[in-house]
């Protein structure tokens, strides 16, 4: 990421992690939410700002993620875990039920359910459903530092082939549009959307962003130079180190 500290960069005088975390408090299928990230100095004052607004925070290895994954997960005897990204402030609650409900209806063939096998959806409404079981297994054998660091990738290409993934549809595709914050023009574009939706109605939903983007073209064109999951890409390349 260019843009250091980006999840306590604030928005209508809220860091925007704690608007996600508003947001996503709202979905009806999860049962707890837990923010995971390192016990590193420099995660001290983010870990602080959750604390303090009242949310759940596990620390654990800034490397291993998938460890942080299934800490939380054996800890709370989870039989399924959501992972959503904490850089993504506009996730959808109600975008983030419908895929839990897709996994729940279709659990018997499932061990992975995402919107993202093809995406459909804004970047930045992600949402990975998967069985503790799957990820136990994945962090019983990771071997990779590519698998250790990104939780889902192993866990994503067991379910595949073994035939044991589906994919939620959005009504149409929007997965040209970018509602991540990764850069500062990312940062621009939700910092504008937070300012002109969140006073008029604080739990507004996906599809009054796309109209408040589409109603003027330049807000289309603000982040538009970046590409989807290119920090993914980049470090896909060193996935068998």
């Amino acid at each position: 990421t260019r843009l250091l500290g980006k999840v306590l960069l604030e928005a209508v005088g809220k860091p925007l992690i704690i608007l996600m975390l508003e947001r996503v408090s709202r979905s009806k299928l999860m049962n707890e939410i837990w923010l995971a990230t390192s016990e590193e100095r420099d995660d001290d004052l983010l870990s602080s700002v959750v604390e303090k607004a009242g949310y759940n925070i596990f620390r654990g290895s800034l490397d291993n993620v998938l460890s942080r994954f299934w800490h939380i997960g054996k800890q709370e005897k989870a039989d399924a875990i959501v992972r959503l990204t904490g850089d993504c402030p506009l996730h959808d609650p109600k975008v983030i039920d419908a895929v839990i409900n897709h996994f729940i209806k279709n659990l018997k063939n499932v061990d992975y359910v995402s919107n993202v096998l093809p995406s459909t959806y804004p970047d930045g409404l992600d949402t990975e459903v998967f069985t503790f079981s799957t990820l136990d297994f994945a962090y019983q054998n990771a071997t990779s530092r590519f698998d250790i660091e990104h939780v889902v990738p192993s866990i994503r290409k067991m379910a595949v082939e073994k035939g044991r993934e589906s994919n939620f549809f959005g009504p149409a595709d929007f997965s040209h549009l970018r509602w991540t914050v990764d850069e500062p023009e990312d940062y621009e574009l939700i910092k504008k959307v937070f300012e002109d939706l969140y006073p008029v109605k604080k739990d507004f939903g996906w599809m009054d962003v796309i109209a408040w983007q589409t109603k003027d073209p330049q807000r289309l064109q603000i982040n538009s130079m970046h590409k989807r999951n290119a920090g993914l890409t980049k470090s896909d390349k060193g996935r068998n180190k």
